[in-house]
């Protein structure tokens, strides 16, 4: 690759939002619908893009694959990654909760059986409550576990619980709070200084403009 900051986005429901940011920060980059290029650069030409699944984001950038990338912080704590998160982005917010069947109570003390695309994470939360618990790991529609029988309740990510809702489902706890996180490697923090720096005071100009 050539000597420009190499940045993952996040497929799916915070690419728009990471797009979005950007552009208020002065990065512009073209509309990708339907583009089948692997790296695009923006108008600018400082720094050069890729888009990937969020889930690998972390990877690459861990690695030194990739320079840096902006990834929700649900998938930093399941992966664990070492990596520097310089910032906050502030997008992309939401929480993580354990959810289940409206009509049912639900006790850490009985085994339960916890369908989630974030087995580690769910594992963690309820060993620190001493629950014994039988993990399912999914990676499709977490919500529907419950209602066929799979499990007793789930860990997922939550909005507005209106999903929950209309599904006869209630959040019994959130576990953490989540927004999407500027990552960094950790080599690249020290070699590619100037160029993280200058994209980190770009982004923290509009994060925190009104704070």
């Amino acid at each position: 690759m050539n000597g420009k900051l190499l940045v993952a986005l996040p497929k799916g429901r915070l690419f728009d939002q990471s797009v979005n940011l950007m552009s208020k920060a002065g990065i512009r980059i073209a509309d990708q619908d339907g583009s089948r290029l692997l790296f695009f650069e923006d108008q600018d030409q400082q720094f050069e893009f890729v888009m990937l699944k969020p889930v690998d984001i972390p990877v690459y950038v861990e690695s030194g694959a990739i320079d840096a990338g902006i990834v929700g912080s649900d998938i930093l704590r399941e992966l664990d990654s070492d990596v520097n998160e310089p910032l906050d982005l502030q997008i992309g917010r939401c929480k993580l909760a354990v959810a289940g069947p409206a009509d049912k109570e639900v006790s850490y003390q009985q085994n339960l059986k916890v369908a989630t695309k974030y087995p580690r994470t769910a594992a963690r939360f309820f060993r620190e409550r001493n629950a014994h618990v039988h993990i399912v790991k999914l990676d499709g529609s977490v919500e529907i576990a419950p209602l066929l029988g799979l499990s007793d309740v789930i860990v997922d990510l939550v909005e507005t619980g209106r999903t929950l809702r209309e599904n006869g489902m209630r959040v019994i706890e959130d576990i953490s709070q989540i927004s999407a996180k500027l990552i960094v490697n950790r080599t690249a923090m020290k070699i590619k200084s100037q160029q993280v720096n200058g994209l980190i005071s770009q982004f923290d100009r509009v994060v925190y403009e009104n704070s």
